[in-house]
């Protein structure tokens, strides 16, 4: 899973990202490159277009046919689907798909933001800190807004 929290695990207001850092945003790119990427479909309908060099895999119950873009209609179909995949998967929201694939997840890259806000709408599900291992990558700063990359592992 790859999200951007707030300190209180915000994720977003009206569908869309609460801080779009440009340099976390490269990051999310440099993360999820050449790998297959996992969402629903609102958060499909935020991006501005199919995101290149990545395939799309969108959870959703409505009957589409989308171009570059492969449409599972439940978490059973979309725990098969990952099954079929050797690499590292992707999920890049939103707020019930984290939800509901927070038990499955092996790794957690969170850009964790330090700030709040009280308008959020979307949050990233609550873990337990403690069944997870925990590296900080980086500690960033961009237009006074502190933030840094971090990843939790699951412990076995």
């Amino acid at each position: 899973m790859i999200a951007a929290v707030g300190k209180n695990l915000e994720l977003g207001k009206d569908n869309h990202l609460i801080w779009p850092i440009k340099e976390d945003l490269a990051f999310f790119r440099e993360q999820t490159m050449g790998k297959p990427i996992i969402m629903g479909m609102n958060t499909f309908n935020s991006l501005p277009r199919v995101l290149p060099g990545r395939k799309h895999i969108v959870l959703t119950n409505c009957d589409l046919v989308l171009p570059q873009v492969e449409i599972v209609h439940s978490i059973e179909d979309l725990l098969r689907c990952i099954e079929e995949y050797q690499e590292e998967v992707m999920i890049i929201g939103g707020a019930s798909l984290y939800k509901q694939m927070l038990e499955y997840a092996k790794k957690l890259i969170l850009t964790e933001i330090d700030m709040e806000d009280k308008d959020a709408d979307a949050f990233f599900p609550e873990f337990n800190y403690l069944e997870w291992d925990r590296e900080v990558l980086s500690e960033n700063k961009s237009d006074d807004i502190s933030y840094r990359h971090t990843v939790y592992t699951k412990k076995r």
